[in-house]
């Protein structure tokens, strides 16, 4: 499913564009969608230093683990692109010293360290003696680096479509969306699969607090695309179950430890928790390189911890007491007992997960 292009919310801001593509590589330059921006206003960014590149990362102008992962792989390109006079030697440095400083951007979505590591490990099958010519190789790493995440965000598609049945209510937490990947997403590719089959259905999304990935970006894009989609607050999940208006919860992930745990946006513990509750499976879409076999269980994955100001402050108004103490964890765990299955490009892993999980990915 492509994208639909909309018109310019406000000609006047520099750098609006028609284009929704979560990134683009053009000729050497990469461009980010400012999501930070959106639902209200859509600007494209030019990435002119690995340094805005960070930035963008960690301010989640662009955001979403597979998103997250082609955009450090396209920066590391931006970072040494004015070093490749440098002899071999010194830009093998360079590149680990670049890949080492975007890695520290964010540290739950493994995706992250995923791409750097590919793209570290394809500098080291380089034979030729020319930094240029390295640097050709890493650019074609990172373009299919893209490339396969568009085919992966499909296959999840195709193999999670079937468990969206005809006057369904599906809900998803957060944005796991087109937006997130440089695709159709990951939770959002079977209901866009399933909506391009004709098949009636509502999507439930959640508004996601404090930074309302779920308000500004899932219901927009999915709205966009002609879904039939309702926005709930956070606090309104367990009311909507228990009037039976929801049959399936599909989420996406940052992080799945070996064991079947899974890292997603805070909140989405207590939506799988719910899930139990009134019966409801609950599914989680994420593609090979959200899979993290090296990392044994929930509770050794690092969990961010984002600025005060993103939950003493609703939008640009201020909507708590004066130097009030703040918690702002950015994911939560998951237990593997709440996940009915993972759905993947290989198909829909299910129980025991740590079993399963070997079986696919080792």
């Amino acid at each position: 499913m492509g994208k639909n292009k909309i018109s310019k919310s406000d000609p006047t801001v520099f750098g609006t564009s028609e284009n929704t593509e979560t990134l683009r590589w053009n000729s050497g330059e990469l461009f980010l969608l400012d999501q930070t921006k959106l639902p209200l206003v859509v600007v494209e960014e030019k990435q002119e230093s690995v340094e805005q590149v960070w930035h963008s990362i960690k301010q989640l102008k662009v955001r979403g683990a597979p998103a997250i992962g082609v955009a450090a792989a396209y920066g590391l390109l931006i970072g040494i692109r004015e070093q490749t006079a440098l002899n071999l030697k010194e830009f093998l440095w360079e590149i680990e010293n670049k890949a080492a400083y975007l890695e520290s951007a964010r540290p739950t979505a493994v995706n992250l360290k995923w791409a750097l590591i590919r793209m570290l490990e394809c500098s080291k099958t380089y034979s030729g003696n020319d930094s240029r010519g390295l640097f050709k190789q890493l650019e074609e790493e990172a373009i299919l680096i893209h490339e396969e995440d568009v085919q992966l965000c499909q296959r999840i598609g195709v193999n999670g479509v079937s468990l969206i049945k005809e006057g369904m209510g599906v809900l998803t937490h957060c944005n796991a969306g087109a937006l997130a990947t440089t695709g159709i997403g990951t939770a959002t590719a079977p209901m866009y699969l399933a909506h391009e089959n004709g098949v009636q259905f509502c999507v439930y999304a959640d508004e996601t607090r404090p930074l309302l990935q779920g308000a500004r970006l899932t219901s927009w894009e999915l709205n966009k695309a002609g879904l039939d989609v309702t926005l709930l607050t956070d606090n309104m999940v367990a009311h909507i179950m228990s009037q039976d208006l929801i049959d399936l919860v599909i989420t996406g992930t940052d992080r799945v430890a070996a064991n079947g745990d899974v890292a997603n946006k805070i909140g989405t513990h207590g939506v799988a928790v719910l899930a139990r509750h009134f019966g409801i499976p609950f599914y989680v879409a994420c593609p090979y390189s959200t899979i993290d076999l090296n990392t044994g269980e929930g509770k050794d994955i690092v969990i961010e911890e984002r600025e005060a100001e993103e939950v003493l402050n609703f939008g640009k108004r201020r909507t708590t007491p004066e130097e009030m103490k703040v918690r702002n964890p950015a994911f939560d765990v998951t237990p593997h007992e709440l996940v009915t299955g993972l759905i993947t490009e290989k198909g829909i892993i299910r129980a025991p997960f740590a079993e399963n999980l070997l079986k696919e990915y080792l």
